[in-house]
């Protein structure tokens, strides 16, 4: 039986008794996960719809809060010296040039952090996982929200930043949970 502290699925069991250098592999696969899925982009104005969302969701209900937002951070990190991981093959100097993304970046770790939270605490359990997907894509949005609206307006930001993104969230959480759900049942070999 799963308790309350431990991992929720047989992958995430699996990755928390494995090595440090597993888990850093998680980190920087999960980090590279990101960035593919940040290339495939449907261009919005003045933020773009990609599949980022998926990915970090996925990351942390697979990982863990802790390994799940360190993932973005490394995935952070590639952009910030230089890599063209963000959506566009854009890098985080881009964001001095066109900061309105800059929100959601940081709410992406907010993201996976409080996704992998509830996926932790909740044993894996559908419901659990369907809950920590929208409470991180709920962290995701505000934050993301609130740093747009910084730029142009609140209205403006729920009007670009929120609404046109609400269906497609919601297939991105659901697909997330999907994956996660099946990607969970696996284990690391020799880890449990």
């Amino acid at each position: 039986m799963t308790t309350l502290n431990q991992p929720s699925t047989a992958f995430t069991r699996s990755l928390a008794n494995s090595s440090r250098a597993v888990k850093v592999a998680a980190v920087v696969f999960g980090s590279l996960l990101i960035a593919a899925a940040s290339q495939i982009e449907v261009p919005f104005y003045p933020v773009p719809m990609t599949m980022q969302t998926f990915a970090v969701l996925l990351v942390g209900l697979l990982c863990g809060a802790r390994l799940g937002a360190a993932a973005v951070l490394v995935y952070l990190a590639e952009a910030a010296i230089g890599l063209p991981v963000l959506s566009g093959g854009d890098t985080l100097a881009t964001l001095l040039v066109k900061p309105t993304t800059a929100g959601y970046l940081v709410g992406f770790v907010g993201a996976a952090f409080v996704a992998g939270l509830i996926a932790e605490r909740t044993a894996g359990r559908l419901w659990g996982a369907f809950t920590a997907a929208v409470a991180g894509e709920v962290v995701l949005m505000t934050l993301g929200v609130a740093f747009l609206a910084s730029l142009i307006g609140a209205d403006n930001a729920v009007k670009f930043g929120v609404l046109p993104f609400l269906l497609g969230d919601a297939l991105k959480i659901v697909l997330a949970v999907a994956v996660a759900r099946g990607a969970g049942r696996l284990a690391l070999p020799g880890a449990l």
